[in-house]
């Protein structure tokens, strides 16, 4: 049997402030095992990048961990107390790529100053001019293996390309070979050719065994589908569909995921688009005041009068062999 590393249990978050109380993540739960690469996909405002933060421990300022249960390769990361949070779970069990991450590269120092600066933080102590030599060693080791020219630890970060920079983000984050890896969002503005650089970086991490399993955050399903073997599909802070990469592209169930589907643009060999493209209607809901019943039923084609009133279940349609949340298929 495989190795489970992650465990999400009954997850809710929210962010409080001024604009009141956003219920982010409701009672999300799943889990993913040594070898997979699961991909999380949904609209802007879904929940995506919110799960990961309440996976790493260390969520942002505004955002809680309300209640529910994460384990990491078995530790319970919300029964630790922040400094072992710190020293042994965050880059160690954990290692968390955020989006726009190739921006938290200091830019007045080189790489390889930056990375002894991690270091230091990450252990505590002072180094000295041997310990500094060893440790460079390491990097560029490192770097070689996960496909990096060693000469990048030597430049600023204002002399690589954002594809670079965030590859070297990556490469960073992987130095003490973490069970789980959360990359968000990580080709976003990227152009398509250092969008495939990146992804073979992120393949050649687990092929390596640089990283156990990896959470792939994205909305763009196409990219997902390149990596990942799992899909996860989020709306208003919920999953709604669950299931093989290619049957969640091949044959979608939840009408929702049928809309995010049927919005890719896909073209014959001759140029011309092979299907009519189509888009979902209205808006997401806004979750401070969230719908009763179906989160999507507002915008929902197939809508149901059950729909509007009680929150569906997970069901398991005969023949189909992967879970999804909606009233069609009790």
């Amino acid at each position: 049997m495989s190795e489970i590393i992650l465990e999400v249990e009954d997850l809710h978050g929210y962010y409080k402030g001024t604009f009141g109380v956003v219920y982010a993540v409701n009672g999300v739960s799943f889990s993913a095992n040594s070898g997979e690469i699961v991909g999380i996909a949904g609209e802007s405002g879904c929940g995506k990048s919110t799960l990961a933060e309440l996976i790493t421990g260390t969520p942002m300022p505004l955002l809680h961990h309300e209640s529910g249960k994460i384990r990491i390769c078995g530790f319970s990361i919300y029964e630790a107390d922040k400094e072992t949070i710190r020293t042994e779970v965050s880059c160690k069990l954990v290692a968390y790529v955020p989006q726009y991450s190739f921006e938290s590269l200091n830019p007045v120092k080189r790489v390889r100053d930056f990375l002894l600066d991690v270091m230091k933080e990450r252990t505590g102590q002072s180094m000295q001019k041997e310990d500094k030599v060893e440790i460079l060693e390491k990097f560029t080791s490192h770097f070689k293996e996960v496909g990096l020219d060693p000469q990048v630890l030597d430049k600023y970060p204002h002399e690589l390309s954002g594809g670079m920079k965030q590859r070297v983000v990556i490469a960073i984050s992987t130095l003490w070979n973490p069970f789980l890896l959360i990359a968000d969002e990580p080709t976003s503005a990227l152009d398509v050719n250092s969008q495939r650089l990146l992804l073979e970086m992120i393949y050649n991490l687990m092929m390596l065994g640089k990283t156990k399993t990896i959470l792939f955050i994205s909305h763009d399903i196409p990219t997902i589908r390149q990596i990942c073997t799992r899909c996860i599909v989020m709306y208003a802070g919920a999953i709604v569909e669950d299931g093989p990469m290619d049957d969640i592209v091949q044959s979608p169930l939840h009408p929702y995921t049928q809309g995010l589907i049927s919005a890719i643009v896909s073209f014959n060999p001759d140029g011309s688009a092979e299907c009519e493209l189509s888009s979902i209607p209205g808006r997401p809901p806004d979750l401070r005041n969230p719908p009763a019943g179906c989160k999507f039923h507002p915008r929902c084609p197939q809508r149901m009068q059950i729909c509007e009133t009680e929150y569906p279940p997970f069901f398991f349609p005969a023949g189909e062999g992967h879970p999804v949340r909606c009233w069609l298929y009790k």
